[in-house]
């Protein structure tokens, strides 16, 4: 018997992700926080994401029930402006970035993505959209290094970005004692994929 055991649960959330050269520019303002708190556990930028809906744990099977949904749902919307804008902390313990952009538009995805799920019959903790990228979170007694970094570039302002595709997107938490690690279960381009300027 060589078959190969899937996990009866899957962790997923639904997301948006920054091109790779608006993460690099991200990433360079932060540089220097890298080398001052290297004990805050940095989020891998290839994992940046802004969380349109956590799911949780979910029974694997209903996975692929979500999978058209979220395609028409997708090409229903187009594409829309985005940036990187400021910093703060959750809980003194949670590095973020910011939104900036077209908010409205992201707003009214992550509602139709609400409904979207629902109708799927997928249950989901209706938590408030608060968007933002985690970048690090501090290690447990650390309660100034996130607020410490998120005051150096709190006027950090990237450039714009066109939002082009929607993400179901797949971790191992709970699964291994290393890192938190994301994979695109399947993404779609909003609309056509084109995005027209205005």
């Amino acid at each position: 018997m060589n078959e190969q055991i899937q996990p009866a649960t899957v962790r997923v959330f639904i997301a948006l992700a920054p091109p790779d050269d608006a993460k690099d520019e991200l990433a360079r303002e932060l540089r220097p926080a890298y080398d001052t708190h290297p004990q805050m556990r940095w989020n891998r930028i290839e994992d940046w994401h802004i969380t349109l809906l956590f799911l949780g744990e979910l029974p694997a099977e209903a996975v692929p029930l979500l999978r058209p949904a979220l395609a028409a749902l997708a090409a229903a919307h187009q594409p829309f402006r985005l940036a990187l804008h400021g910093s703060g902390s959750f809980d003194n313990r949670v590095l973020w970035s910011g939104i900036d952009g077209d908010l409205d538009r992201l707003r009214t995805l992550a509602a139709d993505v609400r409904t979207t799920v629902s109708t799927c019959g997928v249950a989901f903790e209706d938590r408030p959209l608060r968007p933002h990228l985690t970048l690090a979170r501090a290690r447990r007694g650390d309660e100034s290094s996130a607020g410490e970094i998120a005051a150096r570039f709190a006027g950090f302002t990237g450039r714009r970005w066109p939002a082009e595709r929607l993400h179901l997107v797949g971790s191992n938490v709970g699964r291994s004692r290393g890192p938190i690690h994301y994979r695109d279960i399947e993404a779609w381009a909003l609309g056509e994929g084109n995005f027209d300027e205005p």
